[in-house]
């Protein structure tokens, strides 16, 4: 029953608050916190014993926890988005807390077609196509940021007097094209491989071309697209029989995304909401230190840095980052989940397909370093020293 008279531990916990200048914390918060779990309650024992008080006393991260609720956990925030802050903050958040929040974040992904779960899965892919051709549901494939970065480069490319890219990389590209997937196409896809786990090689490419559309090569893309023509031992080890890239087994894939929620080691989950804030603040600063170039005139490392990522995972990043200006708590777990779900399939495949040349992906361009990093240990495994990508200074 609520008091106004705190325990004596409780006191302590005031006081603790108090002393920081915190001086709205109050017995009632306290209890709120609890009966949200996200402070501890008081251990029995200690106090001040001998009919004086309280035998109780509060756990030892209660003192720190405060504090950050204090910070965070004001009137109107969600107990998911306060665990998460806390968390983020390295604060030591009750573990079963911490799951329900990045299950919850998971939950925030939703499709048309989710209040009917039992539905064929053929049949719910053909109602969500009928429903996107005649709605606005798209995604977006090249946030303007991007957009304008790339027109810049190409700009000052073309001043130069050069083309880009350069003939030893459009030669890498078995079928080069212009994109031909719409945002609606690009939603269906994006739908479907949620909904079943998989998503085709043919589908992947396209994606890869549509999210860099004055690419006249795109060389990772048709790596994609050949795989069961040029190693079709590997494709065989990782596709499904109708040639779709699996991520793991064929489910729903944010079942997936829950199961990491749910049996992750907590110092995973931790090291990639931490990475997964690198690969953000990366991308950002990127995205600055190359834009000051293109006002400049110049092209140099940035440029350099743009360009060859603009054709992988790094790339991708980018993009990705872009669409979200102010991310909120939710996405950022969501990222991180991701984050360990590729590491989870790098490691599968590993399994699957022993000697991957995985040094290559300490390539330039390739990955954001920060993902890079989280990798060393595969990286590593084989590496003589990584290439460096193209270099586009000599195009300006």
């Amino acid at each position: 029953m609520s008091t106004d008279t705190p325990s004596a531990a409780d006191q302590l916990l005031l006081d603790h608050a108090h002393r920081r200048g915190y001086d709205d914390v109050t017995v009632k918060m306290l209890e709120v916190w609890r009966s949200r779990r996200l402070l501890p309650g008081n251990v029995a024992g200690g106090g001040l014993g001998r009919g004086r008080g309280s035998t109780s006393r509060p756990a030892p991260e209660s003192f720190a926890l405060l504090l950050g609720l204090a910070r965070h956990g004001g009137r109107g925030k969600r107990p998911h988005v306060v665990a998460l802050l806390l968390f983020g903050e390295g604060l030591p958040v009750p573990t079963q807390t911490v799951r329900a929040a990045f299950t919850a974040a998971v939950d925030t992904l939703t499709v048309p077609g989710d209040d009917e779960p039992d539905a064929d899965p053929e049949q719910r892919l053909d109602a969500l196509a009928d429903r996107i051709a005649g709605a606005s549901l798209t995604v977006t494939l090249v946030p303007a940021r991007a957009r304008r970065i790339d027109e810049g480069i190409a700009r000052l490319v073309r001043a130069a007097g050069h083309t880009w890219p350069p003939a030893e990389l459009a030669a890498l590209d078995a079928n080069p094209r212009p994109p031909t997937i719409t945002p609606k196409d690009a939603a269906l896809a994006a739908a479907a491989a949620a909904i079943s786990g998989t998503m085709s090689l043919e589908d992947i490419g396209d994606l890869l071309r549509a999210m860099n559309p004055t690419a006249v090569a795109n060389p990772i893309a048709s790596l994609a697209e050949t795989t069961r023509k040029d190693v079709p031992e590997f494709a065989d080890a990782v596709l499904t029989d109708d040639s779709q890239l699996a991520l793991g087994p064929v489910r729903d894939a944010r079942d997936h995304l829950r199961d990491l929620a749910a049996t992750a080691p907590l110092q995973d989950l931790a090291r990639a909401w931490k990475t997964a804030e690198g690969v953000r603040q990366w991308a950002l600063d990127l995205c600055g230190r190359v834009e000051e170039e293109i006002a400049a005139g110049q092209l140099g490392e940035a440029a350099v840095e743009w360009m060859n990522g603009r054709y992988a995972m790094a790339g991708l990043a980018v993009l990705s980052t872009l669409k979200e200006r102010d991310r909120p708590p939710a996405q950022h777990a969501l990222d991180a989940l991701v984050l360990l779900y590729q590491l989870g399939e790098y490691r599968r495949l590993d399994r699957l397909v022993p000697g991957c040349q995985w040094h290559f992906l300490a390539t330039e361009g390739l990955m954001p370093p920060p993902t890079r990093e989280l990798l060393q240990d595969l990286i590593s495994q084989n590496a003589p020293s990584a290439g460096a990508g193209v270099d586009v200074r000599a195009a300006s």
